[in-house]
């Protein structure tokens, strides 16, 4: 329970407003840190949105009559709870927290191994990757990894038993926990057999690094860790790419790890062919937890500083700044997800920036002689900036924001797509949203649907996005994935 002028957070400030959506989120004004974990839903949903059932993930509360922690997410944060399947298909895998739902500023707790004294919000709680078999039985593993920050995203190696993840760390003002560097970015987790709490996760283990410096003529390095604030991970013909789409610091672009050493001498590159997947943690600094610089951009994607970037997600490609999942329909064609700016400007009945996007909603890009060549960005039907009606909300405008409580759609976070038959893909998304909500990531946002022609270098003029669903008030729609299918 939280009673406004009375709840001390854990941050130290008192709370502002109570514990009711969507007003809850208001404290956001006096706490940046704030969050609440709220228990985690996997809908089992058809092709055309219909849902055939719910499967709830085990938290602290249901998972202890299994002998489980379980885990749960933080309820506002739009960077969470992407879907990954693993390398064969057999499982599907994401991240969260080994803490009860209704913990307040969990998501950005130091861990317990990596113990940061300049973060303002002192707990201690480790970051999970669940998994979740074609067997319907959950496995989770702890990690000290994206300490004063969050798990996004994790993929499981079947050959080796490895998770390959994604996320950030840091919520301080230093950099000299070398765990804050070495545990951030991308990261290689070996998966636990043993029961939550018989586990003891050591230090994290870096699975690649990148600096600023790589690229030519960068001679000033950034704050260390934050060049690998990475959003999302994927793999695929065996080589694992990630996206970084938010922060100051870095190049918001694709990148891959390159475990050959020679496919970039300078920074930007393409994966060496029949290169194997890391199978080993990278080396690092013993004292400031650098990870060697072994990812590369790659080539055709934007190289420029992401504090460079005056318009972004508008106009020329290299814009383009909240990258999130990606997937490829093979190996000449990539998308990309762009997840808007967050910008709620907001004039007469429109959120206006968000409006005038070309870049977010679902990229497409090619593959030409050697260079990612992009081509034009799935958004139509998306009605970016177009506010749309929730039962449930407020109405009126939010006081501490200034803005309507109706959402609107600002681009794509987390998508998954399926190669047809007829030379199309159907690519299904989760959106992000703006709207009156003070952390905008509890806004309810849709799960949407579009195809499109693989062969196309412009957009077919008939291509628009379906929607599939629409969270309720209250709920919010995170990773989207094909269900895991048996190999045995």
């Amino acid at each position: 329970m939280i009673t406004p002028g009375v709840t001390v957070l854990p941050t130290g400030v008192t709370a502002i407003a109570d514990g009711s959506f969507a007003h809850v989120w208001d404290n956001v004004s006096v706490d940046p840190n704030f969050g609440v974990t709220a228990p985690i839903y996997l809908d089992e949903v058809t092709s055309r949105g219909t849902r055939v059932g719910t499967i709830a993930v085990p938290d602290a509360t249901t998972g202890s009559k299994r002998g489980q922690a379980g885990m749960t997410s933080s309820f506002s944060s739009k960077s969470e709870l992407a879907l990954n399947l693993s390398t064969n298909g057999s499982a599907v895998t994401f991240m969260g927290y080994a803490v009860a739902p209704n913990t307040i500023d969990a998501s950005n707790a130091n861990t317990p191994g990596v113990l940061d004294p300049t973060n303002p919000d002192a707990q201690s709680v480790y970051r999970t990757i669940a998994q979740l078999g074609a067997d319907g039985q959950f496995r989770f593993t702890l990690t000290n990894a994206y300490s004063g920050d969050n798990g996004r995203a994790a993929i499981l190696n079947n050959a080796t038993g490895q998770y390959y993840t994604a996320g950030n760390s840091n919520n301080g003002t230093g950099t000299s926990v070398s765990g804050l560097i070495s545990g951030t970015g991308a990261q290689l987790v070996t998966a636990s057999r043993a029961p939550e709490q018989e586990q003891q996760p050591g230090a994290p283990t870096p699975v690649g690094g990148f600096s600023v410096t790589e690229l030519p003529g960068v001679t000033k390095a950034d704050k260390l860790g934050k060049d690998t604030n990475f959003a999302a991970v994927a793999e695929y013909d065996n080589v694992l790419y990630y996206t970084k789409g938010s922060g100051s610091n870095g190049v918001d672009t694709v990148y891959f790890v390159d475990t050959t050493g020679t496919a970039c001498p300078s920074g930007v590159g393409t994966p060496a062919a029949h290169a194997p997947l890391p199978t080993a943690a990278d080396t690092y600094d013993a004292q400031t937890g650098q990870p060697a610089d072994d990812m590369c951009i790659l080539a055709g994607f934007p190289t420029g500083l992401a504090k460079a970037i005056k318009t972004p997600d508008t106009g020329a490609v290299s814009n383009a700044a909240d990258f999130g999942a990606l997937w490829f329909a093979d190996s000449s064609t990539l998308y990309v997800a762009d997840a808007g700016s967050g910008d709620a400007t907001y004039s007469d009945g429109s959120y206006t920036t968000a409006a005038a996007q070309s870049l977010a909603g679902i990229q497409k890009w090619s593959l030409v002689d050697g260079s990612w060549t992009y081509d034009y960005t799935l958004n139509t039907g998306l009605d970016l900036g177009v506010p749309y009606t929730v039962r449930g909300l407020p109405t009126g405008t939010n006081a501490i924001t200034g803005t309507p409580w109706t959402p609107a759609v600002d681009g794509i976070r987390n998508f998954t797509g399926q190669v047809n038959r007829d030379g199309t893909v159907t690519l299904y998304g989760v959106t992000t949203s703006i709207g009156g909500v003070s952390d905008p990531g509890a806004n309810p946002n849709k799960l949407v649907s579009v195809t499109d022609s693989i062969s196309a270098t412009t957009e077919p003029s008939r291509e628009h996005y379906t929607t599939l669903e629409t969270a309720n008030a209250g709920d919010v729609l995170r990773g989207v994935s094909f269900a895991p299918h048996a190999t045995w």
